[in-house]
């Protein structure tokens, strides 16, 4: 056997042990969790307990607290008057009274009032309209909640002290709402860990450095959070749409033929592999710690979207060191088919379910914790 041959096979084999090496010594996505603060498998309570209440509202995320959610989930407004709150849609109609409070503005996004005006409308009401099989008198009447009350409601349970997981939504609506963020958890003391006489073990997500994570689909918004909150974990929402991943095909909601919005979505997927890895690397670039895509629902519905958590798709994101979280999974079915694909915390509006899932049940029913919180 000549010489070189020899030379070369070992030097190929140097190499390639020391690339199987070199892989084996990035951390693994259990390992990236920990060292983020955050746990995992996470369940990130989707605007609270939402399936059993009235989402964004107080009912809703005692529930979640209680039932032992690691992350209360919201999506952050901004008032006229400057106050920060929580509330999902940019309009008010599908959540509150706005058109018989206020009728000749009930068109009008949420933004156009101030915080007075929102504490006046009923936020729980027509939850009892659209789920009566879990409907309670006591929703009626809930207010839509500041981001102060929020805060006191992850900070209330002496036993299980969750933490927060914000989204700016529709941020170019707020400009500098980022800044607002930071000095108002600033000033709660959310933004560094509290100093703890626990034992480690004993430490809940709303003691340590995982407390608040910061979420968006919006580029420009992320890389505002990352200048204000360099040290807050930071994940970029991705879906396959306008100013998210670009689609495969260019046929319009209305070209398409699709009876419903979410079958229209479901069918969506990026222009090609390249275009998935390049949000993945911008997430990382802009300092992320993982990103939230996505999942198509064995059931369909107006929740299933773009299947962004195929095991390729998870593996990618995982070799460039960053976590997994998937919204928004409320069946048993699709918290296994995601989990085996390789995700690493699951976004849900029924938490009490996942929790059973991840072997982590409830010491009480969703009743019982309703009926403990006066619902």
């Amino acid at each position: 056997m000549p010489a070189t041959f020899t030379k070369s096979t070992l030097l190929l084999s140097l190499l390639l042990s020391f690339g199987q090496a070199h892989a084996a010594s990035e951390p693994g996505p259990t390992a990236l969790a920990a060292r983020a603060g955050i746990p995992h498998p996470a369940v990130i309570a989707h605007r609270g307990a939402s399936f059993d209440a009235p989402e964004s509202t107080v009912a809703a995320y005692k529930l979640a607290r209680d039932l032992g959610a690691d992350y209360l989930e919201l999506d952050l407004q901004r008032s006229k008057d400057g106050v920060l709150f929580a509330l999902h849609d940019n309009n008010l109609q599908r959540t509150t009274d706005v058109a018989s409070k206020f009728p000749e503005r009930k068109d009008s996004p949420a933004n156009a009032f101030t915080m007075a005006e929102l504490k006046t409308l009923d936020a729980g009401s027509w939850f009892n309209t659209a789920f009566p099989e879990r409907a309670r008198p006591s929703y009626a009447g809930l207010k839509i909640l500041t981001l102060d009350e929020i805060i006191d409601i992850a900070q209330g349970n002496p036993l299980h002290k969750p933490g927060l997981y914000i989204e700016t939504k529709e941020p170019k609506q707020f400009p500098g709402i980022e800044r607002d963020l930071k000095d108002k958890l600033q000033d709660r003391g959310w933004l560094s860990p509290t100093g703890s006489k626990l034992a480690k073990s004993e430490l809940t997500v709303g003691q340590g450095k995982g407390k608040v994570i910061l979420q968006t689909f919006e580029k420009s918004s992320l890389e505002l959070l990352q200048k204000e909150m360099p040290q807050v974990p930071k994940i970029l929402l991705l879906w396959v749409g306008e100013g998210s991943i670009e689609p495969k095909s260019k046929v319009t909601f209305a070209e398409s033929g699709e009876k419903d919005k979410a079958a229209y979505y479901a069918k969506q997927v990026p222009k090609d592999k390249a275009e998935f890895q390049r949000w993945v690397d911008y997430a990382k670039a802009q300092g992320a710690i993982g990103t939230g895509p996505s999942a198509a629902l064995t059931k369909g519905g107006d929740q299933s979207y773009s299947d962004l958590v195929q095991p390729w798709m998870n593996q990618y994101t995982h070799d460039q060191g960053l976590l997994v979280h998937v919204y928004t999974i409320d069946d048993a079915v699709d918290f296994q088919k995601v989990m085996d694909a390789g995700v690493d915390g699951i976004f849900t509006n029924r938490a009490s379910e996942l929790l059973k899932f991840y072997k982590r049940p409830a010491a009480a029913s969703v009743g019982q914790v309703l009926k403990n919180n006066g619902y």
